[in-house]
């Protein structure tokens, strides 16, 4: 059976913000879902072979969310695990929101005042509300405020899993990758390309790793770079970070930034990260 996420709440209040956090911490999320669709969508999720455990269903405007009780109930029926999470924020803070980024209100029918058409919306999903599992109030969060609560009541068991790391090795004189986020210059480590015997095989062979991080200063340069992410990861966690890229580039990108990546991935994975390993330019 699914574990159902159902997002619901006023217009302004943050779903869409909340279903992107939510898409990071590896929920499947449908956004702006008719609730005449939901058995579909669940139904579906089932058939997909079990590779969706956790499905997020984000329901739209107060018309969109007429009719959503029902539907839950009938979810639950069927054993399903389904909560309700509402999104609210005061009168004055939705109205600041509309102002600022000069956007309509789904609902604005041209008569009532933008104060006017909030409170109907309020009215109109009060029934919503009060069946909620949990009521967010997101008057005062900033995005990174919402994103680490939300990352704290549906995020993985361990915190460290909802950053994202990729460890890519690469050659320089193939280009340094756009993505990344730090980058790692480790040409001057010894060069196996200038051992014969070495030259043909890659970082990921036992004999070329002990080449390059045999050295007295490779060992330094690893136990810096190994603290360095010590500290700052952390901290990346903390701030509700979801990705983070960093690349190591040798020369050509076979030998030695291989064999450094392989060595940080190491670390990471003994301080319970999940570290991504991608050797770009290993096969050229």
């Amino acid at each position: 059976m699914a574990d159902i996420l159902v997002i619901t709440g006023l217009s302004g209040a943050g779903r869409s913000q909340a279903a992107d956090d939510l898409e990071d911490l590896g929920w499947f999320v449908v956004d702006n879902l008719p609730v005449t669709l939901l058995d579909k969508v669940v139904e579906l999720s089932g058939e997909s072979g079990g590779e969706i455990e956790k499905l997020c269903l984000v329901v739209g405007n107060a018309r969109h969310q007429a009719g959503i009780l029902g539907a839950i109930v009938n979810l639950r029926s069927q054993g399903h695990r389904v909560r309700i999470m509402f999104l609210d924020a005061s009168t004055r803070e939705l109205v600041r929101r509309y102002e600022e980024t000069r956007r309509k209100h789904p609902l604005s029918d041209g008569v009532k005042s933008l104060e006017g058409v909030i409170e109907a919306e309020r009215t109109a999903v009060a029934e919503v509300k009060a069946s909620a599992d949990l009521v967010i109030d997101t008057t005062g969060l900033t995005v990174h405020q919402l994103k680490a609560q939300l990352r704290d009541l549906f995020g993985p068991e361990s915190p460290t899993d909802s950053l994202q790391i990729t460890v890519i090795s690469f050659g320089f004189k193939h280009g340094v990758p756009i993505d990344v986020d730090t980058v790692f210059d480790v040409r001057f480590l010894p060069n196996p390309h200038w051992d014969e015997a070495l030259r043909p095989l890659t970082g990921l062979d036992p004999a070329v790793s002990s080449y390059v991080l045999g050295s007295d200063l490779a060992g330094e340069f690893l136990g810096r770079v190994t603290s360095l992410l010590d500290l700052v990861l952390p901290s990346y966690v903390a701030e509700g970070r979801s990705y983070l890229t960093i690349g190591v580039g040798c020369t050509g990108g076979r030998h030695r930034s291989v064999a450094v990546v392989e060595a940080v991935a190491a670390h990471l994975r003994g301080a319970r990260y999940s570290p991504r390993v991608s050797h770009r330019d290993l096969s050229l």
